[in-house]
Parts: C-alpha cells; structure tokens; sequence
C-alpha cells in the first residue's frame, strides 16, 4: 500500500509539473459487453479539447521546428490552418502532427533582432504548455551569426580577451539563471550557432584563433552551469554547418576536442543547395557517430516549394514543389534514424511558419493553408495516444 501512495504521489506531481490535474480513476462500467473507459493518473489532458489520454513517448528523438520567429509572424497578423483547413494556433498545429521539440535562438542585447531574453522565454513557455521540449540557440551577437559573419556584439568589442571571456560566460549565466526562474530550461543549449568557422570575430574566428575560441565555448559552458542552480544539467550541442562534409568535421572535432571542453551532442545544419548530396549526409553522420560517439541531430534544414535561384542551373536531388519538399524531409528524416548505434536523434525545420524571404520554404502558403510536409511525421507518431480506451 505505501508503494502504490508513492507512485500515485510521484505521479501527482509529475502532472503538476506539466501544469495538468491527474483524474480520479474511474471504475470498469458493468453489464455485458459494456466497458467504460477508464482514467488513471499516469494520464494527460489535451489541452484543447480537454479529452484525458495516455500518450506515446518518443521524447528522445526530436520531430522539431525552429519557431524563433513566431511570436513575430503573429504579432504581423499571420493566422495558419491545419492539414484539415481548421484556422488554429500554430503550435497546436505542430503539436497535433507529431511535433515534440521547438528550437529558439536569443540574441545578446541591445538585439537588433525581435529574439531578446524576454521574447524567447514567453514563447518556451508557450510551447511548455502544449508539451514541447526546448533546444536553445545561442547567437552570440546582437543579431545573426552564421559561418560567413559571425559578429561580436557591440558593448564587447573593446574588451580585452579575458574581459571578452567573463562576458560570454556572464551573458550565460544570466540568460540560463532567467529561464530556470521562469520554469522553461532548456533540455539541449547550443553554445553559438554554427560556429564551424569560429564566433565572436575576429577574436574568435578559425582557423586562426583556435585558443581563444576554446576559451568562449568554456566559458558558455560554465555559464550555464552556473545559471541552471539546482536544476538539471541541460545537454551541451556544438553546431557546426558542414553536415555533408567529413573533411570539414574531422578538423572541426579532432582539434576542439585537444581542449577537453565537454559537451554532449552535434549538431548540424544540412541545406541542399550549402552542404552535399543525401549520400554525403549519410556518411557524415555515421562517421561522426562512430569516431566521436556523439549523438546527432539535423538541427537545420530546409527546402522550397515553389522554384528558387539555387536550383535554375543545377537540379535539385527533388522538384521544388509541395511535395517535393515533403519529400526532401522524410529523406532527411530517415538518414537521420538510420545513423549507427543509435545516435540520430531529430531533425528540426528551420521556421516553418516564417514569412517574408522564409516563406517560400516554409510549412504554410500566403493564405495560411498547411503543405503536404506536415504530415510527414505522421507514420512515426501516430496514435497519439491509446486508442484501446486504457
């Protein structure tokens, strides 16, 4: 008796830390044939219909999306419908398609950029609400940072290096401290974005700088260490952009990993028209699984549905349309889950709900109406739930 209080208080608070009330468990209804269904407190609530369900677990592997820009789009007046052409929230739509991970960058303030501290912490928490778990990207600028700029920020450009150093693990700290306060920190934390070619020029660009480089992933190591407290310890990604080039990889992790800085996991960014073939995607995943014993993740890619200027001269490995598009992630998608040992673990679509120069390759077209790549995740996390009435 005293174990089943314990795992009925165990699971009390587990529901309680989702923000949902467990349910009273309701008896088996009487009569012949008749069986009502039941609830139990290893339950959940939908939290738009309300209905209770126990739900399939596959949180270790990321079916994700970049929704940095989100908050954004909608404060624009963007609306999205479902597959079923039923106007809903996007993060519903997600969620009910199989979505289980949200990506969001924060830039270092003063951002010219809308993704402040602030603007990612209120929408991790709309994402926490419908379930999703939370990868964190670091842009150590005041705005981009990608393989060709990799800016410093302003109030950091006439520091010393060690000064340089205290600010990035500062920055960090503070960052991390804010979101464990506000209940939303991060699973996996990207310290930079794309940082194949170093951050934090010219201070920090490779090949040439490689120590003090090293110095800043530590010191953003650190830092968030320093702001979870007591929390759990998120994992620590290094993404870089070459995610079809095991050249480029080797000399990446071979002379990052001469500095014993620790991490967890790598990252990769994979575009058709920047990164190679499928084929070399493949390769590369399964060289970097077995040389460095890391798991991996896709943590961006993307394609077009309506024609555009990286496929006028050269085909594309799919035609730029709804459906090639769809198709384009499920290839991904598979190379991914196919990686040895285990050690795939997601792909994340980089702002599928974007508008502007993003739309074209986004989830949705001009009025909203959903593309056939929202479904691709549905023969791999469908049922949502039990259907057996248990």
């Amino acid at each position: 008796m005293r174990l089943l209080f314990a795992h009925l208080l165990l699971l009390t608070f587990a529901a309680a830390a989702l923000g949902q009330t467990p349910p009273t468990t309701r008896p088996v209804g009487s009569g012949f044939g008749f069986r009502r269904p039941t609830t139990t407190p290893s339950m959940v609530r939908d939290a738009v219909t309300g209905q209770w369900y126990t739900p399939m677990q596959h949180y270790e592997y990321a079916f994700g999306a970049d929704l940095s820009s989100l908050a954004q789009v909608e404060e624009r007046g963007k609306t999205f419908k479902d597959l079923d052409g039923q106007l809903k929230p996007a993060l519903n739509i997600f969620r009910d398609n199989g979505y289980n991970w949200i990506r969001l960058r924060v830039c270092v303030e003063p951002a010219r950029l809308p993704q402040t501290t602030a603007y990612t912490i209120a929408l991790a928490q709309r994402a926490e609400k419908f379930g999703f778990r939370f990868l964190l990207d670091i842009h150590y600028s005041n705005a981009w940072a990608d393989p060709t700029n990799e800016p410093t920020p302003v109030a950091w450009q006439q520091m010393t290096h060690p000064q340089r150093v205290q600010a990035v693990y500062e920055y960090t700290r503070d960052t991390i401290a804010q979101m464990t306060s506000a209940g939303v920190l991060p699973d996996i934390i990207q310290v930079g974005n794309e940082v194949g070619n170093g951050m934090l020029w010219p201070s920090g660009k490779l090949p040439d700088h490689w120590d003090q480089f090293a110095d800043y992933i530590r010191a953003g190591v650190n830092g968030i260490d320093a702001g979870r407290g007591n929390g759990r310890r998120p994992r620590i990604m290094l993404h870089v952009d070459h995610g079809g080039n095991i050249p480029l990889t080797k000399a990446f992790f071979d002379k990052f990993n001469s500095y014993n800085i620790p991490y967890d996991m790598i990252g990769f960014s994979f575009y058709p028209w920047s990164h190679g073939t499928l084929m070399d995607l493949r390769a590369n995943l399964a060289f970097t699984a077995e040389t460095y014993g890391k798991d991996v993740i896709v943590v961006e890619t993307g394609y077009y549905y309506q024609p555009s200027r990286y496929f006028r001269q050269t085909p594309g490995p799919f035609p730029e349309t709804p459906q090639g598009q769809a198709d384009w992630l499920t290839a991904v998608n598979n190379i991914v889950m196919d990686t040895p040992g285990n050690h795939g673990k997601g792909v994340f679509w980089w702002e599928p709900a974007g508008i502007g120069g993003q739309a074209a390759r986004g989830y949705f077209d001009a009025d909203g109406n959903a593309q056939p790549i929202l479904s691709v995740f549905h023969s791999l996390t469908r049922p949502a739930h039990r259907t057996d009435d248990q």
